[in-house]
């Protein structure tokens, strides 16, 4: 058995900025409310998301006989969150400005389940980062670090939603357990929901076949054309807008500094880029997952 302060001691040690631990839960009403949310067609073409849906609201699927579900996040904000100026025409999501941060946190936690192997030999865990269906952002809530927001995204009062998460599933279990996070929330704030270029951001759950993000990192959308405002990976207009976002500080893990600023960057210096210097200059950042090719094509045509 663990004790709680140990595990987020560990976590701060490995550069986290929260940590909390909570009991397995199994989810039946968000369960229900994604069945819904997908039947009315806001998945869009994510097809990723109509699968596995008991493992993503029962965590015993991906480990079994899991007791604990310890989630950690790190602060990825950084001046490009802040936003751009109104004509800028190649604009990128602040998180993909940092190196992967799949491997970045990954890495983090393995080296966390390594120190709570070093206290525990006989520790059954598994850590996913993005890489299994699981319900992080209610974990998270569960585990105490914040609330999910209307534009459906983690908010901690710490360091608003510019966070990154990532989950380590045990069959340990804790001394005792974080308490549910309940607090001020979004209240009567609304600007996300006004911000959004495409009209997105519905209450506490996105239109993917709207939302900007979506419809340049993931598979293109079928059938309903999407304007990008000019962003060609991701999109930070929901998050930049926010209150608890505008007075978060900036990420202090140095393995989340910024590689490159983007706002330096032309839609035609894109536009100029060779396969090799794309791998070259982003080779180790999130934009690898869309390529040179696709980045380009979300160029708006008037660049071409």
């Amino acid at each position: 058995m663990f004790n709680l302060e140990q595990i987020k001691s560990f976590a701060r040690e490995v550069g986290f900025d929260l940590c909390g631990v909570a009991k397995h839960h199994i989810f039946e009403g968000d369960r229900r409310f994604l069945e819904e949310w997908i039947e009315l067609g806001y998945s869009s073409s994510l097809d990723y998301l109509k699968r596995n849906i008991e493992c993503r609201t029962d965590a015993r699927y991906l480990v079994d006989g899991a007791k604990s579900v310890i989630v950690c996040a790190v602060s990825y904000k950084n001046n490009t969150s802040n936003g751009y100026p109104a004509d800028h025409q190649a604009k990128i999501a602040s998180y993909a400005c940092t190196t992967d941060y799949h491997t970045t946190i990954k890495q983090m936690l393995f080296e966390l389940c390594k120190r709570l192997k070093e206290v525990e030999p006989n520790l059954s865990a598994r850590c996913f980062v993005d890489s299994a269906p699981i319900l992080e952002k209610r974990y998270a809530v569960e585990a105490g670090l914040g609330w999910i927001g209307r534009r459906s995204l983690l908010v901690t009062p710490e360091f608003g939603s510019f966070v990154l998460l990532g989950e380590i599933v045990t069959t340990a279990e804790c001394d005792h357990y974080d308490t549910p996070y309940k607090g001020i929330e979004c209240g009567e704030c609304r600007r996300c929901v006004e911000a959004c270029p495409n009209s997105a951001v519905k209450e506490r759950h996105i239109d993917t076949s709207r939302c900007i993000s979506c419809a340049t990192v993931e598979r293109k959308n079928e059938g309903k054309e999407c304007d990008l405002h000019g962003w060609i990976f991701g999109c930070d207009e929901c998050q930049s807008v926010c209150p608890y976002n505008r007075n978060a500080p900036y990420a202090k893990n140095p393995l989340f500094t910024p590689r490159f600023s983007p706002e330096k960057m032309t839609a035609e210096q894109w536009l100029k880029l060779t396969e090799q210097e794309f791998l070259e200059k982003y080779g180790s950042t999130p934009l690898q997952r869309s390529g040179i090719d696709r980045i380009q094509a979300n160029i708006s045509d008037k660049y071409r």
